[in-house]
């Protein structure tokens, strides 16, 4: 269990120090702007639409090591995804950080996301590592106004 737990660190401050698709779409149709006043973590996802799928996904911003390693695990799973493939992964996903239900053969699986999943061990990072997922329901909805985790 401990080399898995290193493993899952080291993926998450990999993504961290070089996050992917961190940029600001030109082509966004779709943006929202979410932070975590507890702290201090604040992103922009920008998503390019083509129909009800995404055809590209960025973020800009700052944040601890599990929120933009968060953000960028988020891109890359959802570059290409239809809307309801976003919400089902993101309910998954929100499941495992919280607690709710466990990562199993049972369910369709989180892939790399699963590194998250000790996430739930500490519940003030949570919402660190949700934020970027909240932001891109805003984005989806269009929300004008910057959501919070509080």
């Amino acid at each position: 269990m401990a080399d898995l737990r290193d493993l899952y660190q080291e993926v998450i401050l990999e993504h961290s120090k070089a996050p992917r698709n961190y940029r600001e779409l030109k082509a966004a149709d779709h943006k929202a702007e979410g932070f975590n006043p507890l702290c201090g973590d604040r992103f922009t996802v920008f998503l390019e639409m083509d129909g009800d799928s995404i055809k590209d996904i960025g973020f800009q911003g700052s944040g601890c090591a599990i929120s933009k390693a968060s953000a960028s695990m988020m891109t890359q799973s959802l570059k290409g995804k239809t809307r309801k493939e976003a919400e089902e992964l993101f309910n998954r996903f929100h499941g495992v950080v919280t607690g709710q239900s466990a990562e199993n053969g049972d369910e369709p699986a989180l892939g790399k996301l699963a590194v998250f999943s000790g996430v739930s061990e500490f519940p003030t990072r949570v919402k660190c590592a949700t934020l970027a997922w909240h932001t891109l329901t805003a984005a989806l909805e269009g929300t004008q106004e910057a959501i919070s985790t509080e």
